[in-house]
Order: C-alpha cells, then structure tokens, then sequence
C-alpha cells in the first residue's frame, strides 16, 4: 500500500509539473484566446480598440524617415444637431473631417484619444487594394484575369482553385465561408481563434474547399477573399505586405504615427483587418485617395487603378449598396461617392464632388442593428452637406 501511495504521489506530481510547464509555454497562446473571446464585451471594447497591440501578435508597418505631412486647420464647421445623439447611440470614439484639404472639425470621445492607434478592422481592404493597385502597374501582376493561384500556388485544389485576381477583388470568388460574427462557430470566428492561437492564415485559407457557386458569378462578401489577394500580393513581389505597403503608401503619406498589423503566427499580415493607425492618418489615406492618388506633389496611387476600384463594377444586387475593388459605394451614391467601411462602425468616407473626407472610428456593438448603416451613411451625408 505503502509502495502504491508512494507511486501515485510521484505521477500525481509528474502531471502537475508537466501541466504547469505547458501552461507556461502556452500562457500567450492562452492570453490571446482568452482576449478573443472578451474582444467585444462593453466593459473592454472602447479600450481594446485602441490597444490591440497588448492582446495579439504584431509587426510594424514602418512609416519612415520623412516629416509628418501636414493637415491645415480650416475654419471651424458647424455640424447639424443631431451629430451629437448619433455619436452616443453609435458610441463613437473619434470623427474627423475635411474640407478642400482642410480639417474643419475633429473630436475624440469615450476616453479615447488622437494618437491612439485605431483598429481598422474591413477599411485595411481598401489599404490593400490602394496597395495591388501600385503593384499591377509596376507589372509584378500581368492581368486581373490571371488566376490567383499563379501567384498563391498553396491555393491549388482549394476553394479559389479556378479564381481570378479579379473575382477575388470584387468578391465574387464564390467560396463557402459564413461571416456571422455572433456565431462562435462561424467561419469568420474560427479564423479569429487562428490569429489568436498563433496559427497560419495561409494554411487557413488553402484549407477551405467548398464552394457556393463558380467563380464570377455571385457577389458575397468574403473577408477571406481579401487575405487571398494579399497572398497574390507576396507571390507577385517575393515580399511581405507589412513592408510593401510601408514602402508603396504608408511612407509617402507622411504619417504621425507608425502603423502595424496584426498578425497570425507566422508574422503574416492580418490583410483583411488587422491594420491600426491614428485617426489623423486614416484621413491622410482618404485624402490621397479623394484627390485620385495624389499627395504632396507624388502620384502614390495611379489614378487610373482609383477610379476603376471605387466604382461598383460587382455583381451586386439592384438597388442596393454597391463594391468594387475592396471598395463600398452606398446607395443612391453619385460618381465619387464611396467608403471604406469596418464591422462596430469604423468609416472612411469620400465625397469627391463636394471635396469632402469624413472619418469616424467607434466601438458600436449594435451595428448589426436593422438600418444601423443606412443611417450612419445619411448622417455622413448630412455632415458634408454642412461642411
């Protein structure tokens, strides 16, 4: 008896050894599920927006050597009254606008501050496709109708097996992949847990096989689709896209602050949303891009490329919002109306005909609410009409 204690006295301390060491080796692992999983809760979300450095892997995107561009103060606008009950009920942390190059109003709410770095989540889509724009006129990508798996050869007998560029720009890929961020199952939520335990999202995207329809033949928004498009990216270049973006938009902007991306285990970009900058310097890319790629006597982003992806050239229902490269274009929008837009209510909104660039940043868990971005999209059209 004594000898059979004895032993299960030793196992007993074998196991409790070996569970603490694996809880150390996998304590960040560990720390990163649990920051996944309370992401979203009222009580952190206002604050993990500005602060998803501390909770997940990252890498600088540098914004280097040169001075800060300049942002001039315009004389101050008035904004229509209801501003202030929208900015409550939509709890946004920071707006921002311009007017013909000028900032005619800026204010920060809910403890936030104008040089936090703000999580981007879907508006770094349009970073990236600013980003592929440059990289097909170098001629790194022969044609759009290329398929992806000529740059992304992991992709061969996946879902985007058969893709092209171009469907994957417009997504219209037609892969099977369930965006509901309030189901913990969801593909969109198992791809969260990928980045937060430190897995690969290449691996992630080769492994999704099933298809809702061909290629090109139906619009659905894919976040997925806009990691493809950033593998292309490093197929095309041999490069990362933390240091070609740096290169391509982010140092010619001029930025006041260093970028970053999260990333998953392997260093990779989060391309589809990872992307976190100060409020200021997404008002710098809109400017750029409301001015059709120009910025600071530089062509950054060839026009051209702009105008064809800020147009609604997918297949998306009649009447409803439209999308182009990585591109929104509202309802109703005219000619050189359109938005990068991010889940809990983050916007870049451009308005070229009026020379307008409103960016608004928030941590609204009820964006999901029935008409929450019609209405966000009429109020951004009240402010510019003010401005």
């Amino acid at each position: 008896m004594r000898v059979f204690l004895k032993w299960t006295a030793r196992i007993l301390l074998v196991l409790a050894l070996a569970a603490a060491v694996v809880g150390i080796w996998k304590r960040d692992e560990i720390a990163r599920l649990l920051a996944v999983n309370s992401l979203f809760s009222e009580d952190k979300i206002v604050h993990n927006f500005s602060h998803m450095d501390r909770a997940f892997l990252h890498r600088p995107v540098s914004r280097g050597d040169g001075p800060v561009s300049p942002l001039p103060d315009g004389a101050p606008a008035t904004l229509p009254p209801e501003v202030a009950d929208w900015i409550a009920g939509r709890h946004v942390t920071s707006l921002l606008a311009i007017k013909a190059g000028e900032i005619v109003h800026e204010s920060y709410y809910l403890g936030t501050a104008r040089m936090d770095r703000r999580i981007s989540w879907s508006m770094a889509k349009s970073f990236l496709s600013a980003l592929f724009g440059v990289i097909v006129s170098e001629g790194k990508i022969a044609s759009l109708d290329d398929q992806v798996t000529a740059y992304a050869p992991l992709l061969k007998g996946s879902a985007y097996d058969g893709a092209t560029i171009r469907n994957v720009l417009q997504m219209t890929s037609g892969v099977t992949f369930d965006e509901d961020y309030l189901d913990y199952n969801s593909d969109i939520n198992r791809m969260g847990r990928v980045i937060a335990l430190g897995g690969t999202m290449d691996g992630f995207a080769a492994g999704l096989t099933a298809r809702d329809t061909d290629p090109g033949t139906r619009w659905k928004y894919v976040s997925i689709d806009t990691h493809v498009l950033a593998m292309v990216l490093r197929g095309a270049t041999g490069r990362g896209l933390a240091d070609l973006l740096s290169e391509k938009i982010i140092a010619p902007l001029g930025l006041e602050a260093e970028p970053y991306y999260l990333t998953d285990g392997e260093g990779v970009a989060f391309a589809l949303g990872g992307l976190n900058l100060t409020t200021r310097d997404y008002a710098r890319f809109g400017l750029m891009v409301e001015q059709m790629g120009q910025w600071q006597g530089q062509q950054v982003v060839p026009g051209d490329w702009l105008r064809a992806s800020t147009r609604a050239s997918a297949p998306t229902l009649p009447g409803k919002i439209g999308y182009g490269y990585q591109w929104w274009v509202p309802k109703g929008a005219p000619d050189g109306q359109f938005i990068a837009r991010g889940i809990y209510g983050q916007y870049i909104f451009i308005d070229q005909n009026s020379d307008v660039v409103i960016v608004v940043t928030a941590a609204d868990r009820n964006f999901r609410e029935p008409g929450a971005h019609d209405a966000n999209i009429a109020m951004l059209r009240a402010i510019s009409a003010a401005l």
